[in-house]
C-alpha cells in the first residue's frame, strides 16, 4: 500500500544516470579547462576585455 505517494521501494534515479553524470563531469572539466587556456592565450592576456588580465598579470611577476 502507498503511503503519501510514496513506495516501499523508492524509484532508482542515480543508478541509471550515473553515465551521464560522469559525462557531464568530464564535460564540465574540458569546456574550465579550454576557457583557461584561451583567457591566457597570448593574444586575450594583456587585451582589455580580460576580466581576468590584472591575476594573469600579478601571476607572470612571480
Amino acid at each position: 500500500m502507498a503511503f503519501l505517494g510514496l513506495r516501499k521501494w523508492p524509484t532508482p534515479v542515480v543508478k541509471p544516470l550515473w553515465t551521464f553524470m560522469v559525462a557531464g563531469g568530464i564535460t564540465g572539466y574540458l569546456v574550465y579547462g579550454a576557457q583557461q587556456s584561451g583567457v591566457r592565450s597570448a593574444e586575450w592576456r594583456t587585451d582589455a576585455r580580460n576580466p581576468y588580465a590584472a591575476q594573469i598579470a600579478r601571476e607572470s611577476l612571480h
